[in-house]
């Protein structure tokens, strides 16, 4: 059975989606299944897979709001092993369509029951907010994973969705749980950086990934490229941090690859 993972954090620009995109390439290539779904309605992780968003058809609002079904809004990426469903600035009016729907907090939970089975791991890039959508997300998931930049003001709000979190879990989903926290944007000659690392350390414990992820002009540039780092520049220092980052979370997590055959998929453009 697949592990539901959002990647989750409802601050803006801490690598969320540089770590959805990423972490999901470097483990479709070590061989284990991948469905990435992109919630987050600037469609930047649907971009940097590629995907046109201009032309999309049906896609993740129209999943959420109940229009189409997953098998209908799945697209193939570059890689064999990693599939995405994309969006683009339609979801944003999820939000608001969802609040007068029943079990509306469970679409994406629904949606997903029993159509991921073919995949190992379903990552999913949230918006930098704790709505309805991100609450989908939440209630979906089996464990939660968090990219902190290392910024004097990385842990402000990191509290507000661990309360989020602990609210969903008495209420909705109490298998879901925190898997690690994972540094971003980590500049090893910059005295704060090492700061921020030790105040997380202390803050998070032994849920703090021991890969970090360093400021990397290529990891910068590949989203424009429609790639990957790993396909865009498997030798920067961005590709082998998320490799080391994908062995990281095999270990931590226990991992194993699924023996079962794919679905057929629709090709992305």
């Amino acid at each position: 059975m697949a592990k539901v993972i959002p990647v989750v954090n409802q601050k803006g620009g801490v690598g969320k989606t540089t770590t959805t995109v990423n972490l999901s390439a470097s483990l479709a290539l070590q061989g284990f299944k991948v469905l990435v779904i992109d919630l987050d309605p600037q469609g930047n992780c649907s971009s940097s897979f590629g995907v046109d968003k201009e032309t999309l058809g049906a896609h993740a609002y129209h999943l959420l709001l109940g229009h189409a079904q997953l098998s209908e809004v799945i697209y193939q990426s570059e890689i064999d092993n990693l599939h995405i469903v994309p969006t683009n600035m339609n979801l944003a009016g999820a939000e608001v369509e969802l609040v007068t729907e029943m079990g509306r907090e469970s679409r994406l939970s629904h949606a997903l029951h029993g159509h991921v089975d073919a995949y190992d791991l379903v990552f999913i890039d949230c918006p930098p907010s704790l709505g309805l959508v991100t609450l989908n997300a939440l209630t979906s998931a089996d464990s939660l994973l968090v990219p902190l930049q290392c910024e004097y003001f990385s842990l402000e709000g990191v509290s507000q969705l661990l309360r989020t979190l602990e609210l969903v879990q008495s209420r909705i989903n109490p298998k879901v749980k925190l898997d690690g926290v994972v540094l971003t944007m980590f500049d090893r000659r910059n005295k704060l950086s090492f700061q921020v690392q030790e105040e997380v350390q202390n803050y998070f414990g032994e849920l703090l990934f021991e890969t970090s992820i360093p400021r990397n002009v290529r990891l910068s540039e590949s989203p424009s490229h429609g790639k990957p780092i790993a396909l865009y520049d498997k030798r920067s220092s961005g590709a082998l941090a998320y490799e080391a980052l994908a062995k990281e979370f095999i270990k931590r997590l226990g991992l194993k690859k699924s023996k079962k055959t794919k679905k057929s998929k629709k090709a992305s453009k």
